[in-house]
C-alpha cells in the first residue's frame, strides 16, 4: 500500500508546481523594490519553522497515528493556495507560518516505514522521492500554459481543487499505518522534551570525528542548494529574462536529467569509483554549476549549467549511502537524524542568505519591468557587467570548502548491515527519539566504524 503515500505526495506538490508562474508574478507585484530579499525572508522563516516543528510532529505521530498528522500537514501546507488571488499579503504571511506544519515528508517517510519490510524500505523511499521529482517535471509547464492561455485565476482554482482532492483522498482512502495494538497503549503517553527538541540530533554531531566531517560537508553543500531552490526560478525570470514557458521547460528538463543521474549514473559511479569519490565528483559538479549560474548571462549558459546541476544531484544520495553502510546497526536513526537536522537548518538559513546577498548587490527590478516592458535591471554597473548572480558565487565558495572537508572523510569499508538493523530506528529522524535511555551509550562510542582521520 505504498501507493497511498505516492498519491499524497504527487497531488500536494503537483498543486504547488502549477503555481510556479503565478507565484513569481504575484511576488514581483507585491514586493517590487526588494523582491529577492522578501522572497528569501519568506522561505527562510518557513524553513526555520519546519526545522523547529518536525521533531515534535514526528513524535506526536508516533503516539496518535500517522493519518491524522498526514491530514494536518497537507491541509496547512496547501492552505495558502487560494489566498494568492484573495489577498497577496495574507498569502505570503500564511506561507511563512505554514512552515510549522510543512513537514509532509517526515510523516510520509514514517508512514512508509510502518508498512514496509526492512529489505524493501530503501526502494519505497526512492519511489516517494522519484514521485516528488515527477510531480515537478510536469506541473510547472502545465501551469505556465494555463496561465498564459486562461489567466492566473484558473490556475489558482485548479491548484486549490487538487489540494482539496488530496485532503479527501487522505480522509477516504489512506489507512492508518501505525499498528492498532500500538495506538491504544500510546494514547496519553507523555512526549518528552528530548523527543521534541530540534537541536537534539545536532548536539550529537561532535561525538564522532567522521560524523562531524560528514555533517560539515552536508551543511556547506546544502546551504547554497536550499537558497538556490528558493530564488532560482525568480532569478531566471527577472535577471536572465526567461519566459514562463521557458522556466517550465527548464524545470522539466533538469528534473528528468536529475532522475536519470540519481538512478542510472549514480549506480554506475558507486560501482566504478567508489562511494567517497562519487561524493567528491558530485561536489565538483555543484561548484561548476553554481559558478556558471553566477557568471552566466545568456540563455544557453543557464541550460548548460542546468545539465551540470542534474549531475550534482548525486551528492546527497552518496552521502546517505556512506553513512548507512558504515554506521553501527543501532546508530542508523541517530546518524541519519543528524543529517536530516542539518538539511532542515539549511532550508531556513539558505533562502534568507541568498535574499540578503541579492539585496546587498542591489539586484532589483525597475517599475517598467514589473509591468512587462523592456526595462533595465536596477543593479550596480559592476554587478551587471561581471557577476549577474552574486549569491551563486558565494554558494560556489561554500561548496568548495565542503569539497575540502570531504577529502578527509575516510573511505570506509565497514561490515555489512545485519538483518533487522533498521528496525530500531525505522522512522528516520523521528524514530530515534523512541529510545532516550540509549543516549548515554551513544556518547561513549563512535557513531561510525573506523572514525579516525
Amino acid at each position: 500500500i505504498v501507493y497511498h503515500a505516492v498519491v499524497v505526495i504527487f497531488l500536494e506538490f503537483f498543486a504547488w508546481g502549477l503555481l510556479t508562474t503565478p507565484m513569481l508574478t504575484v511576488l514581483r507585484q507585491t514586493f517590487p523594490q526588494h523582491t529577492f530579499l522578501m522572497n528569501g525572508l519568506i522561505h527562510g522563516v518557513k524553513g526555520l519553522l519546519s526545522f523547529l516543528s518536525a521533531p515534535l510532529i514526528g513524535a506526536l505521530s508516533d503516539v496518535w497515528g500517522r493519518k491524522s498528522f498526514l491530514l494536518l500537514t497537507v491541509f496547512f501546507t496547501c492552505a495558502p493556495i487560494p489566498l494568492m488571488k484573495i489577498s497577496p499579503w495574507w498569502y505570503f504571511a500564511v506561507i511563512s507560518m505554514s512552515g510549522v506544519f510543512a513537514v509532509t515528508f517526515s510523516v510520509i517517510f514514517a508512514y512508509v516505514a510502518d508498512i514496509t519490510q526492512e529489505h524493501e524500505r530503501s526502494t519505497a523511499y526512492g519511489l516517494v522521492s522519484a514521485t516528488f521529482a515527477a510531480s515537478l517535471v510536469t506541473s510547472p509547464a502545465i501551469g505556465a500554459y494555463l496561465s498564459v492561455t486562461y489567466g492566473d485565476t484558473l490556475v489558482v482554482i485548479l491548484a486549490t481543487a487538487i489540494a482539496l482532492l488530496d485532503i479527501c483522498f487522505i480522509l477516504v482512502a489512506v489507512p492508518e499505518s501505525l499498528p492498532e495494538k500500538m495506538r491504544p497503549a500510546s494514547w496519553g503517553a507523555p512526549i518528552s522534551w528530548e523527543q521534541a527538541d530540534p537541536f537534539a540530533s545536532l548536539r550529537k554531531v561532535g561525538q564522532d570525528s567522521t560524523v562531524l566531517l560528514i555533517c560539515i560537508t552536508v551543511f556547506l553543500s546544502y546551504l547554497p542548494e536550499a537558497g538556490q531552490y528558493s530564488s532560482f526560478f525568480l532569478y531566471l525570470r527577472q535577471v536572465i529574462h526567461f519566459t514562463p514557458e521557458t522556466v517550465a521547460a527548464f524545470i522539466a528538463v533538469v528534473g528528468i536529467l536529475s532522475i536519470l543521474a540519481q538512478t542510472v549514473v549514480l549506480g554506475m559511479l558507486m560501482r566504478s569509483i567508489g562511494n567517497k569519490n562519487t561524493i567528491l565528483l558530485g561536489l565538483g559538479f555543484q561548484i561548476l554549476q553554481l559558478a556558471w549560474y553566477g557568471f552566466g548571462s545568456q540563455h544557453w549558459m543557464m541550460w548548460a549549467a542546468g545539465a551540470v546541476a542534474a549531475m550534482s544531484s548525486i551528492t546527497f544520495p552518496a552521502i546517505s549511502a556512506i553513512v548507512s553502510r558504515n554506521a553501527e546497526p543501532d546508530q542508523q536513526g541517530v546518524v541519519q537524524g543528524m543529517i536530516t537536522g542539518i538539511r532542515g537548518l539549511c532550508n531556513g538559513l539558505g533562502p534568507a542568505l541568498y535574499g540578503f546577498v541579492f539585496y546587498l548587490f542591489h539586484v532589483e527590478l525597475t517599475d517598467d519591468e514589473i509591468h512587462g516592458k523592456d526595462g533595465k535591471m536596477n543593479m550596480a554597473p559592476q554587478s551587471s557587467a561581471i557577476i549577474p548572480g552574486p549569491p551563486f558565487l558565494f554558494g560556489a565558495c561554500s561548496v568548495l570548502l565542503s569539497l575540502l572537508v570531504a577529502l578527509f572523510i575516510p573511505e570506509q569499508t565497514g561490515p555489512g548491515m545485519r538483518p533487522g538493523a533498521y528496525k530500531k530506528h525505522s522512522n528516520g529522524a523521528q524514530s530515534h527519539s523512541h529510545s532516550p535511555q540509549g543516549s548515554g551509550a551513544e556518547g561513549k562510542e563512535p557513531l561510525l566504524e573506523d572514525s579516525s582521520v
